[in-house]
């Protein structure tokens, strides 16, 4: 669903608590995106679920994006570990490249994937 005030529209913004992500489709067919959204520090980052080293998505089940002590997002393939606030893999096999960024943003109260 795209918006008056920036793109598509993911979802409430309260639906995405402090210090975790959730998973979203957006679009179909071949222009279909798999992409997540995390919240750190009471601001959003998105980024395509992707693992920069083999392509699969990040999340081993639906929305479980984050590391078991919450501070990194997580690859359930090989056990990458990216900064939520940037993307950048500091630990695996894909240490030193980044997740592909999204622009997200809260639009009164609901996140949508901001047109650039």
């Amino acid at each position: 669903m795209t918006g008056a005030k920036g793109g598509d529209l993911l979802c409430a913004a309260d639906l995405i608590p402090e210090g975790q992500a959730r998973g979203f489709a957006v679009g179909s067919g071949a222009g279909r995106r798999d992409i997540l959204v995390v919240r750190r520090g009471g601001q959003l980052f998105g980024y395509v679920n992707s693992c920069p080293h083999t392509g699969s998505p990040l999340d081993w089940t639906p929305d479980r994006f984050m590391s078991p002590d919450g501070q990194h997002l997580m690859c359930a393939t090989h056990g990458a570990l990216f900064r939520v606030e940037d993307g950048y893999c500091v630990s695996g096999p894909c240490a030193g490249q980044s997740l592909a960024q999204v622009p997200v943003a809260d639009h009164g109260g609901h996140v949508r994937i901001v047109n650039r």
